[in-house]
């Protein structure tokens, strides 16, 4: 049984998460080391809101995600949704709970059974889920289907008839099928044309605000987390750089390699006092991440205390944190 939030209470509340994956070697295929692919995320996501996580590849944005909604199981950590605590729920104690959590992939068409029609492809979670009838299941995904920009008809029609951003609106109706709270968006645009990226953006404010929905929006564009977030996670090799409003971050990026991330978006005016920040050498292995700080390899303000220390992760002006020594 699930409890109703007010709007100021913590609809996710993550606590020094942390996701390890063993690495095999040998004949005995004994443990060599740890991917420390999140390594101490904490973080409250509120009700009604899109926290924005951003960090280049591998940086563990997506398996945070699958961490939250407790498809990987984590190393380490706590994770509180309504009020529950999460962290040690079996399958069985999840399953109540996966009517409140979702997920829309970043590719649809791999999520989608090619021989399956799409309206039986959505309906399955109602079958699981719910008493309706069939006549009630396909009604519900009817409607789902011209609620995200399709079409009744297109409920017979099998995933390849589709375009990308066709398949990414049948992605968005099967999250919305059991009417959630909280959807993690993983790259849910990335893969998209431009025009269709700002088609499918614009729809996914438009559910939010009619469903009141809470997202985790996970991109490495950042163009497009700032369009539609209200706070913004940068993360570097599984751990947290900043966190802050939208304003804060691209206006008043504290950490350095916020600063870099920012300084890449392509801008159409010329500018002769804006400098692309280049970082040097190539992002360390998250299975020997750096001593201290784990960006002093890249970064340009790097002193002797980084690589000895590492930094604490503070708030320095209300909402807004940062990990960095020197911020």
């Amino acid at each position: 049984m699930t409890t109703t939030l007010t709007a100021k209470e913590t609809l996710f509340e993550v606590t020094n998460v942390k996701k390890y994956y063993p690495i095999k070697g040998g004949l005995l295929r004994t443990t060599k080391g740890q991917v420390k692919a999140v390594d101490g995320v904490s973080l409250q996501i509120y009700p009604k809101e899109t926290l924005g996580v951003v960090g280049e590849s591998g940086c563990g944005k997506s398996t945070l995600g699958r961490v939250i909604l407790g498809l990987e199981p984590l190393t380490d950590g706590q994770l509180v949704f309504k009020g529950q605590d999460i962290t040690h729920y079996r399958a069985s104690q999840l399953k109540p709970l996966r009517k409140e959590m979702q997920m829309i992939f970043q590719d649809p068409f791999a999520s989608l059974d090619p021989r399956q029609r799409i309206g039986p492809a959505i309906e399955e979670a109602l079958i699981i889920h719910t008493n309706l009838s069939a006549s009630e299941r396909k009604k519900r995904v009817s409607d789902l289907l011209v609620e995200v920009g399709l079409k009744k008809e297109h409920y017979y029609r099998f995933p390849h008839e589709f375009s990308g951003g066709q398949r990414q609106r049948v992605g968005i109706a099967r999250a919305l099928t059991l009417n959630p709270s909280f959807i993690v968006c993983d790259e849910a645009v990335s893969a998209l044309d431009v025009s269709v990226q700002a088609q499918v953006i614009n729809l996914l404010k438009r559910l939010q605000k009619d469903y009141e929905l809470t997202y985790l929006f996970i991109s490495h564009d950042l163009g497009v987390v700032k369009h539609i977030s209200d706070r913004v996670l940068v993360m570097y090799l599984g751990s947290m750089c900043e966190l802050g409003s939208v304003e804060e971050i691209f206006s008043n990026p504290l950490h350095p390699y916020t600063q870099a991330l920012l300084s890449s978006i392509p801008r159409p005016e010329i500018r002769k006092d804006r400098e692309r920040i280049k970082l040097q050498g190539e992002i360390p292995s998250p299975a020997n991440p750096p001593s201290g700080c784990r960006f002093h390899t890249r970064c340009p303000l790097a002193q002797e205390i980084c690589a000895r220390k590492v930094p604490e992760y503070r708030e320095v002006k209300p909402g807004h944190h940062v990990a960095c020594h020197f911020a």
